[in-house]
């Protein structure tokens, strides 16, 4: 099949690990309630959209209940696809209460700088609130009486693990139930690039001389509530930061707005142009450089060269109050983005913290 042929070719989306422990726990819930086997289940999404998930084997008493789904990565298959992930679901006494833990094959929180708990099972905030949003909603009458536990395992996940940069970020023996949107979008280089494209020149067939690049969902979330752009005018430029910015020069655009994360912007700061998590880690080196030019005594510059995520970093930034640390980071940003548009376009580059405050902004003509 010829390249052209290929970018044409309609893919197919999956769901993520979190929502097949969603689904699984749905079922769990369901199945008690029932006291039948739940075949098929539909869960809600974080954006509010329905997705139906077949459950692959469904075990059952008056008390407990334990479900598995099948992780589907669609087109874009990663080391998880077609890993069963299990849920046990638990009847407690604590009346009105849902505990989420994870069980064999979910890795466990090592290192700081994640999120989460040091010690805590490696299951992200999103699908934890999946799971509380969805079995609610089949459960509720049930929570009336009982509390609800909810045990997430992976048989093979100790195995799967390795094979993903859980080690090096400090979460052991198993996987991570992962997701911010419950799917997986197809990750294919020429759509994508095609994708941005096309964006950008909506943008400028409307008039419209200005654009606002954020690196994914929850940062374009962000950035609406501080710049009044239309909707168009928004455009998620994921890990193509360099190509984007070529493009919004192309099309003749008077200004660009950068806006995302910590993890992204170091990584575009220290000039590179394709930030996905495999195409480039962030440079401890190049942020402890920073943080000297911010007069940072040694010991944080030794927690700096020591730390285990952007994140990471950026918590030790805020305890050891490093002023203009976050100033530099969207300074430097905003220098590779003007490089990579060859000066044609004006850029303001902005850094949010992990709940939508701005840590820093930089731009001039």
């Amino acid at each position: 099949m010829d390249t052209n042929t290929e970018n044409k070719k309609k893919l197919r989306t999956g769901f993520t690990t979190g929502s097949c422990a969603t689904a699984s726990s749905k079922a769990g819930v369901l199945s008690i309630i029932n006291q039948r086997e739940i075949e098929k289940i539909d869960i809600i999404l974080p954006k509010r959209t329905r997705l139906d998930i077949q459950i692959n084997s469904c075990q059952f008493t008056k008390n407990s209940a334990k479900c598995s789904v099948i992780k589907d990565g669609g087109d874009d298959p990663d080391v998880t696809h077609g890993a069963e992930i299990f849920v046990d679901v638990e009847l407690t006494d604590k009346i009105g209460e849902i505990e989420i833990d994870g069980g064999e094959g979910v890795g466990r929180v090592t290192k700081p700088g994640l999120g989460l708990e040091i010690g805590s099972a490696a299951i992200n905030p999103t699908p934890k609130k999946m799971i509380i949003e969805n079995v609610k909603e089949v459960g509720s009458e049930l929570l009336e009486k009982n509390g609800i536990k909810v045990t997430v395992s992976v048989p093979k996940g100790k195995e799967l693990g390795t094979k993903t940069d859980n080690p090096r970020i400090g979460i052991m023996g198993g996987i991570s139930i992962l997701g911010t949107s419950g799917i997986v979008i197809p990750y294919s280089t020429a759509s994508f690039a095609a994708a941005i494209r096309q964006q950008i020149a909506v943008v400028s067939s409307m008039n419209d001389d200005s654009v606002v690049l954020t690196t994914g969902g929850r940062s374009e979330d962000f950035a609406r509530k501080i710049i009044e752009l239309p909707d168009h005018s928004f455009v998620q430029m994921g890990d193509f930061s360099g190509y984007t910015i070529k493009q919004c020069a192309r099309q003749g655009l008077k200004k660009a707005y950068v806006a995302g994360f910590i993890g992204k912007l170091a990584k575009m700061a220290a000039g590179v142009k394709q930030t996905h998590v495999k195409g480039g880690k962030v440079d401890m080196k190049f942020l402890s450089e920073l943080a000297k030019r911010c007069d940072a005594n040694s010991e944080t510059i030794g927690k700096i060269l020591g730390a285990n995520t952007a994140r990471n970093v950026q918590e030790i930034i805020m305890e050891d109050k490093i002023n203009g640390f976050f100033d530099e980071i969207t300074k430097e940003t905003w220098n590779q983005m003007r490089q990579h548009s060859e000066e044609k376009i004006p850029v303001e580059v902005i850094l949010f913290d992990f709940d939508g405050k701005v840590l820093s902004k930089y731009g001039k003509e």
